[in-house]
């Protein structure tokens, strides 16, 4: 691989890192607003609901963040080659 796909590879990590933050921050809001409830609203519907997508949020950012880890195995193993 040369230098310019290196480049490409830490690019789409950047850009893939940024994002896994954006979902992090995403999923603290829905959290923070599902605690905030009464905890007789946190057992209604609404608030299974907000629980369940910070949830999802969580497990989006997680991908990403193996996604993350992957290039960043790549681009090491690019650097030992060179």
């Amino acid at each position: 691989m040369n230098k310019g796909q290196r480049k490409q590879l830490e690019e789409a990590r950047d850009k893939l890192d940024d994002a896994r933050a954006g979902l992090e921050q995403l999923r603290d809001e829905e959290q923070e607003k599902f605690e905030n409830l009464p905890e007789g609203f946190q057992q209604s519907e609404r608030g299974e609901k907000m629980e369940s997508d910070a949830t999802t949020l969580e497990e989006a950012a997680q991908y990403v963040n193996e996604a993350v880890e992957a290039l960043d195995n790549a681009i090491a193993s690019i650097d030992s080659i060179e």
